[in-house]
């Protein structure tokens, strides 16, 4: 216990002192969850809604695509867009393996297809009725897209939690795309693993430390938002 204890002090000395390589692979993470959560709720976000309340050939091929890529292990998605970045592949002349630019790609498409699923999901589940009505008084495909997506706020705010989520917490697609490079594209979640590998025991606990504080304030807030707009919505239905 005295091992574990002295480790988290000399962790804790390196977080107040404002070690430079804990400040810098921090803020790549910050970039990478933020960058990677915003283009997957730009494109995510629509092509649930097209999932969820379209009628077309071919839908629940695409639902079921879309939910197989949710469960797939990110190591798998990291090695094939790896094949694909490499020098010599399709996506090579882009120079995205062993950069940032590659890790963003890596992580938007993990967690894309969170959003899309989940957020399909919530849509289908707004009562069918509430869209009729709005149909019968003359509101157009956008706006009961808008309505739908309006009442189903909350599962959409689950697919940005999910997805924030996925961005601090994964590892093997960036250590596959990115290299793990310190002081260029490492994340906290990525670093933990190589000071941990390296035997630095104070560097991989200090940042445990903070990527547990970054998740936990970040989706707290968003946890927070969430359950305000459920109460909200339940209130409406009771009123």
């Amino acid at each position: 216990m005295e091992f574990l204890w002295d480790g988290v002090r000399q962790a804790w000395h390196l977080i107040i002192s404002g070690d430079p390589y804990l400040r810098q692979v921090t803020w790549v993470t910050l970039k990478v969850a933020f960058i990677s959560t915003t283009i997957s709720l730009v494109l995510g976000v629509p092509l649930g809604l097209v999932l969820g309340l379209g009628r077309f050939p071919g839908r629940r091929v695409a639902l079921v695509i879309v939910n197989v890529g949710f469960v797939l292990p990110p190591v798998l998605i990291g090695l094939v867009l790896y094949l694909l970045m490499f020098p010599a592949a399709p996506l090579g002349r882009l120079h995205l393996i062993y950069t940032l630019h590659g890790v963003y790609v890596a992580q938007t498409l993990l967690a894309a297809p969170i959003v899309v699923a989940l957020t399909s999901s919530a849509v289908q589940a707004v009562p069918g009725g509430l869209l009729a009505q709005a149909r019968a008084f003359g509101a157009g495909t956008v706006q009961v897209w808008g309505l739908a997506l309006r009442e189903a706020r909350v599962g959409v705010l689950t697919a940005a939690i999910a997805t924030v989520g996925s961005a601090f917490s994964e590892v093997g697609a960036i250590v596959l795309v990115g290299g793990n490079i310190q002081g260029r594209d490492e994340t906290l979640a990525s670093a933990a693993l190589s000071q941990v590998a390296g035997a630095n025991y104070s560097e991989a606990v200090a940042i445990g430390i903070i990527l547990l504080g970054l998740m936990t304030v970040i989706i707290a807030a968003l946890t927070f938002i969430q359950q305000r707009d459920e109460t909200a919505i339940r209130f409406r239905a009771s009123s």
